[in-house]
């Protein structure tokens, strides 16, 4: 039996409270990269969504102060890899701050348009971006999908509560 929502603990809105709400919400792993100026840059992403079918689009959130952030202003193209539960150094990799992301052990190769493709991957999609949303400390791109391939073998990795997990049977 579930118990119905104590209105009496609710707190105010703030960056914590929306982090801990969403540590409570299990999200879909994707690594986003992009050809910069200086090399290619990525950064792992929870925000991963689908908006349209037809055209094809699809939505993924980055901070204004990430270091990726630069490269995804003025490209005008990015790839997008939905990672394998057996890729959490991967992600980790990608998430962390003044990593090395492209560098050993990760395995790449440069796509079209100059687009860094992950080797490995359940998923990926190379996209051209449409327009980029002001959202508070973050930007919002919605990029139409122009090709990709799906056939990548394993089950997704997740993000739940602080920490990268695989699915359970």
């Amino acid at each position: 039996m579930t118990a119905t929502p104590d209105l009496r603990t609710s707190r105010l809105a703030s960056p914590d409270l929306l982090r801990s709400v969403f540590r409570q919400h299990a999200a879909g792993v994707a690594v986003i990269t992009a050809r910069g100026d200086q090399g290619p840059v990525g950064f792992t992403a929870t925000s991963l969504a689908s908006v349209s079918a037809e055209p094809p689009l699809i939505s993924f959130g980055v901070g204004t102060a990430a270091s990726s952030w630069p490269a995804i202003s003025r490209t005008d193209h990015v790839g997008v890899h939905v990672l394998g539960e057996h890729q959490q150094d991967l992600a980790a990799t990608f998430a962390r701050s003044g990593a090395d992301r492209f560098g050993e052990p990760t395995v790449w190769r440069e796509g079209p348009e100059g687009v860094p493709v992950l080797d490995g991957v359940l998923a990926w999609l190379m996209c051209r971006i449409v327009t980029r949303v002001p959202a508070g400390d973050h930007r919002i791109v919605l990029a139409e999908v122009v090709l990709g391939d799906p056939a990548g073998a394993g089950r997704p990795l997740l993000y739940h509560q602080g920490r990268f997990n695989g699915l359970r049977e």
